[in-house]
């Protein structure tokens, strides 16, 4: 028992950066365009709110989401706007920010401080005290809170809307959604922007709830595993949710490992998550994948 509610503390804790990405990546697959530039966005937002942070939290937050919106404006040009290949560009992006990023930290590294102001802890009253679950649910940074709030905001917005059943029209049938006047380029971009804007807040989340500071490659194959938390979640906000747990108790798990005492190598313990995500994509493919995901369509 006295092991439990620490490990889903962390789980909790860990499932956060992965459930604003995978929130941000279900968008952009919905509309038909496979972000894997997303760890490129986490990495950018990582640093951005590394430098930033320092100020306030929220000044933090706020650069990590321009930074990962300014690598979003470099997919749309090539993917969308140019129509090139859409893996091959956002392979090309990950590479880059991961070598600029680290570039500039360690131009910065003698120059400021390596430790930003953490955002505190939020406690919920009464719902914190429920034991067991008390402390992993309610007792988080706000950011978490807002994790959580995004997954019933996009489920509203995906079936309740206009603009959510055109995002859904682009990436099903294009020629479709085109021909009853929507402007599918405009949607696909829109789609990868508020994505990858999220993706660098995920990458916020790491340096000002998580770590406190930014290291180099740190966002550590979370935007690859945000992709297979998409797919494993069925391009659907409560199963995506769901799996972002499920991948953010495996990646916990080295804590509790730690704490009990098992001689158990370290690195077979970090291995969990990514044996997870080879598994998830084998085993679920595309399955109920938006029909277009991953091809350019026509342009408008």
């Amino acid at each position: 028992m006295s092991t439990i509610a620490p490990f889903l503390e962390a789980a909790v804790r860990t499932a956060t950066p992965l459930l604003i990405a995978s929130v941000g990546e279900t968008v952009s697959e919905r509309a038909g365009v496979i972000n894997i530039g997303l760890e490129g966005c986490i990495i950018a937002g990582a640093y951005a709110a590394f430098v930033a942070g320092s100020a306030t939290p929220a000044v933090g937050y706020a650069a990590a989401m321009a930074a990962g919106v300014a690598v979003g404006v470099v997919l749309v040009i090539f993917a969308v706007v140019l129509r090139r290949d859409q893996v091959i560009v956002g392979t090309a992006l990950t590479m880059l920010a991961l070598g600029v990023t680290g570039t500039l930290f360690r131009a910065r590294v003698d120059a400021t401080a390596l430790v930003v102001t953490m955002e505190p802890v939020t406690d919920i009253p009464g719902l914190s005290s429920i034991p067991l679950i008390g402390s992993a649910f309610f007792a988080q940074p706000a950011i978490t809170y807002f994790a959580f709030l995004l997954v019933p905001l996009l489920w509203w917005w995906l079936h309740r809307t206009h603009a959510g059943l055109s995002l859904r029209a682009v990436g099903d049938a294009p020629e479709s959604a085109r021909a009853a006047g929507v402007r599918v380029g405009a949607v696909q971009a829109g789609a990868v922007l508020l994505g990858s804007g999220l993706g660098g807040l995920a990458g916020g989340t790491l340096v000002l709830a998580q770590a406190g500071s930014f290291a180099e490659g740190m966002s550590a194959g979370r935007g690859f595993l945000a992709i297979a938390i998409v797919a494993l979640g069925r391009w659907r906000p409560v199963g995506v949710a769901t799996a972002s747990f499920v991948f953010g108790a495996a990646m916990a798990l080295q804590y509790v490992v730690q704490a009990i005492g098992w001689s158990v190598r370290y690195e077979l313990v970090l291995m969990i998550p990514y044996a997870l995500t080879l598994v998830a994509l084998g085993a679920f493919g595309r399955g109920s994948a938006p029909a277009m995901l991953g091809r350019t369509p026509d342009p408008d």
